[in-house]
Protein backbone atom coordinates (compact mmCIF):
# COMPACT_ATOMS: atom_id res chain seq x y z
CA UNK A 1 0.00 0.00 0.00
CA UNK A 2 1.50 3.53 -0.52
CA UNK A 3 2.03 5.68 3.04
CA UNK A 4 3.09 9.04 3.73
CA UNK A 5 6.36 8.37 6.23
CA UNK A 6 8.65 10.52 8.08
CA UNK A 7 12.45 10.80 6.48
CA UNK A 8 15.37 10.92 8.14
CA UNK A 9 15.77 14.74 6.88
CA UNK A 10 12.22 15.52 7.96
CA UNK A 11 10.27 15.62 4.38
CA UNK A 12 7.40 13.02 3.99
CA UNK A 13 8.38 10.11 1.45
CA UNK A 14 5.50 8.29 -0.26
CA UNK A 15 6.70 4.55 -0.48
CA UNK A 16 4.66 1.01 -0.72
CA UNK A 17 4.76 -0.33 2.67
CA UNK A 18 3.76 -3.64 3.22
CA UNK A 19 0.76 -3.99 5.95
CA UNK A 20 1.24 -6.88 8.69
CA UNK A 21 -1.27 -9.95 9.67
CA UNK A 22 -4.07 -8.73 12.18
CA UNK A 23 -3.61 -9.32 16.10
CA UNK A 24 -6.04 -9.50 18.66
CA UNK A 25 -8.57 -6.63 19.14
CA UNK A 26 -7.13 -4.99 16.14
CA UNK A 27 -9.28 -3.97 12.68
CA UNK A 28 -8.25 -3.36 9.42
CA UNK A 29 -9.25 0.05 7.97
CA UNK A 30 -9.45 0.95 4.03
CA UNK A 31 -8.89 4.39 4.34
CA UNK A 32 -11.33 6.96 3.02
CA UNK A 33 -9.32 10.37 3.71
CA UNK A 34 -7.14 11.71 6.38
CA UNK A 35 -6.87 15.08 7.50
CA UNK A 36 -3.58 17.51 7.63
CA UNK A 37 -3.21 18.74 11.21
CA UNK A 38 -0.15 21.00 12.22
CA UNK A 39 0.60 18.35 14.72
CA UNK A 40 2.03 16.26 11.86
CA UNK A 41 4.44 18.95 10.31
CA UNK A 42 5.78 18.95 14.68
CA UNK A 43 6.17 15.30 13.53
CA UNK A 44 7.96 14.83 10.36
CA UNK A 45 10.23 17.90 11.63
CA UNK A 46 11.43 16.06 14.81
CA UNK A 47 10.01 18.79 17.25
CA UNK A 48 8.93 15.43 19.33
CA UNK A 49 11.51 13.30 18.28
CA UNK A 50 12.79 11.34 15.96
CA UNK A 51 9.85 9.10 14.41
CA UNK A 52 11.88 8.34 11.31
CA UNK A 53 9.59 5.79 9.62
CA UNK A 54 6.50 6.00 10.68
CA UNK A 55 3.61 6.73 8.74
CA UNK A 56 1.59 9.94 9.60
CA UNK A 57 -2.07 10.99 9.99
CA UNK A 58 -4.03 10.80 12.85
CA UNK A 59 -7.30 12.71 11.36
CA UNK A 60 -8.56 9.16 9.43
CA UNK A 61 -11.80 7.82 8.37
CA UNK A 62 -11.72 4.38 6.90
CA UNK A 63 -13.96 1.80 6.32
CA UNK A 64 -13.80 -1.71 8.22
CA UNK A 65 -12.01 -4.18 5.42
CA UNK A 66 -11.50 -6.96 8.02
CA UNK A 67 -10.98 -7.89 11.61
CA UNK A 68 -9.02 -9.69 14.16
CA UNK A 69 -9.97 -12.41 16.54
CA UNK A 70 -11.62 -10.85 19.73
CA UNK A 71 -13.10 -7.78 17.95
CA UNK A 72 -16.62 -7.07 19.12
CA UNK A 73 -17.19 -3.57 18.64
CA UNK A 74 -16.17 -2.89 14.82
CA UNK A 75 -17.73 -4.88 11.67
CA UNK A 76 -17.19 -5.27 7.76
CA UNK A 77 -17.86 -2.09 6.31
CA UNK A 78 -18.26 0.00 9.16
CA UNK A 79 -16.58 3.61 9.09
CA UNK A 80 -14.29 4.35 11.83
CA UNK A 81 -11.28 7.06 12.90
CA UNK A 82 -8.06 6.85 13.15
CA UNK A 83 -7.70 9.82 16.03
CA UNK A 84 -4.39 11.52 17.68
CA UNK A 85 -5.63 9.01 20.72
CA UNK A 86 -5.05 5.30 19.38
CA UNK A 87 -5.10 3.75 22.70
CA UNK A 88 -4.84 3.82 26.30
CA UNK A 89 -3.77 1.27 28.75
CA UNK A 90 -6.91 0.30 29.55
CA UNK A 91 -6.54 -0.13 33.31
CA UNK A 92 -4.72 3.04 34.96
CA UNK A 93 -6.49 5.87 37.25
CA UNK A 94 -6.78 7.65 34.28
CA UNK A 95 -8.20 5.28 31.79
CA UNK A 96 -11.26 4.16 34.84
CA UNK A 97 -11.99 7.52 35.70
CA UNK A 98 -12.94 9.03 32.06
CA UNK A 99 -9.42 10.93 31.81
CA UNK A 100 -8.34 8.57 28.71
CA UNK A 101 -6.62 11.01 27.20
CA UNK A 102 -4.19 11.87 30.52
CA UNK A 103 -3.21 8.16 30.28
CA UNK A 104 0.90 7.66 30.83
CA UNK A 105 1.20 4.67 28.10
CA UNK A 106 -1.21 6.37 25.36
CA UNK A 107 -0.18 5.37 22.32
CA UNK A 108 -0.82 8.38 19.68
CA UNK A 109 -1.78 7.66 15.63
CA UNK A 110 1.20 9.16 13.60
CA UNK A 111 3.11 9.44 15.81
CA UNK A 112 3.81 6.68 18.06
CA UNK A 113 1.67 4.17 15.65
CA UNK A 114 1.09 4.23 12.00
CA UNK A 115 -1.44 6.75 11.23
CA UNK A 116 -4.04 6.72 8.85
CA UNK A 117 -2.05 8.88 6.01
CA UNK A 118 -1.65 5.48 3.92
CA UNK A 119 -4.07 3.09 1.95
CA UNK A 120 -5.19 1.24 4.46
CA UNK A 121 -4.50 1.70 8.67
CA UNK A 122 -4.33 -0.93 11.02
CA UNK A 123 -6.66 0.43 14.56
CA UNK A 124 -6.93 -0.72 17.98
CA UNK A 125 -10.94 -1.72 17.31
CA UNK A 126 -12.50 -0.80 20.77
CA UNK A 127 -10.33 2.54 20.37
CA UNK A 128 -11.64 3.24 16.77
CA UNK A 129 -14.90 5.11 17.13
CA UNK A 130 -17.83 4.75 14.36
CA UNK A 131 -18.40 7.31 12.20
CA UNK A 132 -22.67 8.14 12.49
CA UNK A 133 -24.23 8.09 8.63
CA UNK A 134 -25.05 11.72 7.57
CA UNK A 135 -22.00 12.64 7.50
CA UNK A 136 -19.58 12.76 5.34
CA UNK A 137 -16.17 11.31 5.66
CA UNK A 138 -13.99 14.26 4.62
CA UNK A 139 -15.72 16.28 7.44
CA UNK A 140 -15.56 13.64 9.75
CA UNK A 141 -11.81 13.71 9.25
CA UNK A 142 -11.46 17.10 10.92
CA UNK A 143 -14.14 16.23 13.47
CA UNK A 144 -11.57 12.93 14.67
CA UNK A 145 -9.14 16.09 16.19
CA UNK A 146 -9.71 19.55 15.38
CA UNK A 147 -13.52 19.05 16.31
CA UNK A 148 -13.03 17.19 19.16
CA UNK A 149 -10.78 18.96 20.76
CA UNK A 150 -12.38 22.14 20.14
CA UNK A 151 -15.71 20.38 21.36
CA UNK A 152 -14.34 19.29 24.75
CA UNK A 153 -12.24 22.60 25.20
CA UNK A 154 -15.97 24.50 24.89
CA UNK A 155 -17.60 21.58 27.12
CA UNK A 156 -14.86 21.84 30.00
CA UNK A 157 -15.17 25.51 30.21
CA UNK A 158 -18.51 25.14 31.66
CA UNK A 159 -19.64 27.63 29.30
CA UNK A 160 -23.83 28.19 30.13
CA UNK A 161 -26.74 29.20 27.53
CA UNK A 162 -26.78 33.00 26.69
CA UNK A 163 -23.26 33.21 28.28
CA UNK A 164 -20.49 35.08 26.72
CA UNK A 165 -17.77 32.99 25.54
CA UNK A 166 -14.20 34.23 24.16
CA UNK A 167 -12.24 32.20 21.04
CA UNK A 168 -8.96 33.20 20.91
CA UNK A 169 -7.65 32.14 17.04
CA UNK A 170 -9.85 31.50 14.43
CA UNK A 171 -8.04 29.04 12.79
CA UNK A 172 -8.99 25.72 12.10
CA UNK A 173 -9.34 24.98 15.53
CA UNK A 174 -10.73 28.10 17.11
CA UNK A 175 -13.83 28.40 13.42
CA UNK A 176 -14.81 25.02 15.02
CA UNK A 177 -14.64 25.83 18.50
CA UNK A 178 -17.03 28.87 17.77
CA UNK A 179 -20.04 26.72 16.18
CA UNK A 180 -19.69 24.18 18.34
CA UNK A 181 -20.05 27.34 21.44
CA UNK A 182 -22.64 28.56 19.02
CA UNK A 183 -24.64 25.76 17.74
CA UNK A 184 -23.97 23.43 20.49
CA UNK A 185 -23.93 24.99 23.81
CA UNK A 186 -26.23 27.83 22.42
CA UNK A 187 -23.73 30.47 23.54
CA UNK A 188 -22.48 34.08 22.85
CA UNK A 189 -19.18 33.71 21.11
CA UNK A 190 -16.51 36.69 20.86
CA UNK A 191 -13.96 35.95 18.05
CA UNK A 192 -10.39 37.28 18.67
CA UNK A 193 -8.02 37.33 16.01
CA UNK A 194 -4.88 38.88 14.29
CA UNK A 195 -6.21 38.07 10.39
CA UNK A 196 -9.44 39.83 9.15
CA UNK A 197 -10.05 37.33 6.52
CA UNK A 198 -10.10 34.74 9.27
CA UNK A 199 -12.56 36.81 11.67
CA UNK A 200 -14.77 37.50 8.38
CA UNK A 201 -15.24 33.96 8.21
CA UNK A 202 -16.39 34.20 11.89
CA UNK A 203 -18.99 36.30 11.37
CA UNK A 204 -20.77 34.05 8.68
CA UNK A 205 -20.33 31.40 11.28
CA UNK A 206 -22.34 33.46 13.42
CA UNK A 207 -19.75 34.67 16.08
CA UNK A 208 -21.60 37.77 17.85
CA UNK A 209 -18.96 40.15 18.19
CA UNK A 210 -15.06 40.23 16.65
CA UNK A 211 -12.30 41.47 17.42
CA UNK A 212 -8.82 42.29 15.55
CA UNK A 213 -6.52 42.09 18.72
CA UNK A 214 -3.74 43.77 16.29
CA UNK A 215 -5.47 46.75 16.03
CA UNK A 216 -7.63 46.74 19.86
CA UNK A 217 -7.00 46.01 23.50
CA UNK A 218 -8.95 42.64 22.84
CA UNK A 219 -9.23 42.59 26.82
CA UNK A 220 -10.63 45.80 27.20
CA UNK A 221 -13.41 45.82 24.52
CA UNK A 222 -14.88 42.94 25.77
CA UNK A 223 -14.61 44.58 29.60
CA UNK A 224 -16.78 47.39 28.29
CA UNK A 225 -18.84 45.79 26.21
CA UNK A 226 -20.41 42.82 27.95
CA UNK A 227 -18.37 43.17 30.92
CA UNK A 228 -15.84 40.31 30.79
CA UNK A 229 -16.26 37.17 29.68
CA UNK A 230 -18.13 34.01 30.97
CA UNK A 231 -15.13 31.56 29.42
CA UNK A 232 -12.20 31.73 27.42
CA UNK A 233 -10.92 29.38 24.80
CA UNK A 234 -7.11 29.88 23.52
CA UNK A 235 -6.36 28.25 20.79
CA UNK A 236 -3.79 30.83 19.40
CA UNK A 237 -0.05 30.21 19.76
CA UNK A 238 1.34 33.48 20.78
CA UNK A 239 1.29 34.09 25.04
CA UNK A 240 -0.18 37.28 23.96
CA UNK A 241 -3.37 35.64 23.65
CA UNK A 242 -3.34 34.14 26.76
CA UNK A 243 -2.09 37.14 29.00
CA UNK A 244 -5.01 38.29 26.74
CA UNK A 245 -7.96 35.99 28.03
CA UNK A 246 -7.24 36.85 31.66
CA UNK A 247 -7.71 39.94 31.24
CA UNK A 248 -11.16 39.89 29.26
CA UNK A 249 -12.49 37.02 31.78
CA UNK A 250 -14.66 38.03 34.56
CA UNK A 251 -14.93 36.92 37.88
CA UNK A 252 -16.12 33.11 38.38
CA UNK A 253 -14.27 32.30 34.54
CA UNK A 254 -12.42 29.49 33.64
CA UNK A 255 -9.69 29.48 30.64
CA UNK A 256 -9.54 26.74 29.07
CA UNK A 257 -5.84 26.50 27.05
CA UNK A 258 -5.94 24.34 24.02
CA UNK A 259 -3.06 25.97 21.64
CA UNK A 260 0.54 25.63 22.39
CA UNK A 261 3.33 28.40 22.43
CA UNK A 262 6.68 28.23 23.56
CA UNK A 263 6.70 30.84 25.99
CA UNK A 264 4.92 30.63 29.35
CA UNK A 265 1.71 32.65 30.61
CA UNK A 266 1.91 35.62 32.66
CA UNK A 267 -0.76 34.91 35.23
CA UNK A 268 -1.70 37.85 37.79
CA UNK A 269 -1.82 35.21 40.92
CA UNK A 270 -4.16 38.15 43.17
CA UNK A 271 -6.58 38.51 40.35
CA UNK A 272 -6.47 34.56 40.18
CA UNK A 273 -7.32 34.37 43.96
CA UNK A 274 -9.87 37.05 44.50
CA UNK A 275 -11.72 37.08 41.10
CA UNK A 276 -11.47 32.82 41.65
CA UNK A 277 -10.66 33.12 38.38
CA UNK A 278 -9.57 28.89 36.63
CA UNK A 279 -6.74 27.92 34.22
CA UNK A 280 -7.05 24.87 32.63
CA UNK A 281 -5.42 22.50 30.25
CA UNK A 282 -7.39 20.62 27.48
CA UNK A 283 -5.53 17.39 25.49
CA UNK A 284 -8.00 16.01 22.38
CA UNK A 285 -10.70 14.34 23.98
CA UNK A 286 -11.82 10.97 24.81
CA UNK A 287 -13.57 7.94 22.94
CA UNK A 288 -17.28 9.47 24.17
CA UNK A 289 -16.38 12.92 23.19
CA UNK A 290 -15.71 12.50 19.73
CA UNK A 291 -18.89 10.13 19.83
CA UNK A 292 -21.08 13.21 20.82
CA UNK A 293 -18.77 15.70 18.19
CA UNK A 294 -19.51 13.34 15.54
CA UNK A 295 -23.10 13.32 16.12
CA UNK A 296 -23.19 17.07 16.10
CA UNK A 297 -21.57 17.39 12.81
CA UNK A 298 -23.95 14.68 11.32
CA UNK A 299 -26.81 16.95 12.67
CA UNK A 300 -24.94 19.91 10.69
CA UNK A 301 -24.65 22.16 14.00
CA UNK A 302 -20.48 22.46 12.84
CA UNK A 303 -19.58 22.10 9.21
CA UNK A 304 -15.93 21.78 8.76
CA UNK A 305 -13.86 23.47 5.44
CA UNK A 306 -12.03 21.27 4.08
CA UNK A 307 -10.28 21.12 0.52
CA UNK A 308 -9.40 17.48 -0.88
CA UNK A 309 -6.06 16.88 -1.94
CA UNK A 310 -4.01 13.60 -3.48
CA UNK A 311 -1.69 12.09 -1.30
CA UNK A 312 1.62 13.59 -3.53
CA UNK A 313 0.73 16.56 -2.30
CA UNK A 314 1.74 16.15 1.07
CA UNK A 315 5.01 17.80 1.09
CA UNK A 316 3.35 20.67 -0.47
CA UNK A 317 0.65 21.06 2.11
CA UNK A 318 3.01 21.17 4.48
CA UNK A 319 5.39 23.42 2.64
CA UNK A 320 1.87 26.05 2.49
CA UNK A 321 1.14 25.41 6.51
CA UNK A 322 4.36 26.75 7.81
CA UNK A 323 3.62 29.71 5.40
CA UNK A 324 0.60 30.39 6.49
CA UNK A 325 -1.28 29.57 3.45
CA UNK A 326 -4.02 27.53 4.66
CA UNK A 327 -7.32 27.84 5.37
CA UNK A 328 -9.62 25.59 6.73
CA UNK A 329 -8.50 21.69 6.24
CA UNK A 330 -6.52 19.85 3.90
CA UNK A 331 -7.64 16.41 3.33
CA UNK A 332 -5.97 13.55 1.64
CA UNK A 333 -8.27 12.11 -0.83
CA UNK A 334 -7.63 8.21 -1.06
CA UNK A 335 -11.18 7.54 -2.36
CA UNK A 336 -10.41 9.32 -5.88
CA UNK A 337 -8.01 7.68 -7.86
CA UNK A 338 -5.74 8.90 -10.29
Amino acid sequence: MKAAVVNKDHSVGIIDKPVRALKHGEALLTMECCGVCHTDLHVKNGDFGDVTGITLGHEGIGVVKSIGPGVTSLKVGDRASVAWFFRGCGNCEYCNTGNETLCRSVTNAGYTADGGMAEECIVVADYAVKVPDGLESAAASSVTCAGVTTYKAVKVSHIQPGQWIAIYGLGGLGNLALQYAKNVFNAKVIAIDVNDAQLDFAKECGADLVINSRNEDAAKVIQEKVGGAHAAVVTAVAKAAFNSAVDAVRAGARIVAVGLPSESMSLNIPRLVLDGIEVVGSLVGTRMDLTEAFQFAAEGKVVPKVTMRPLEDINAIFKEMEEGKIKGRMVIDFKTKK
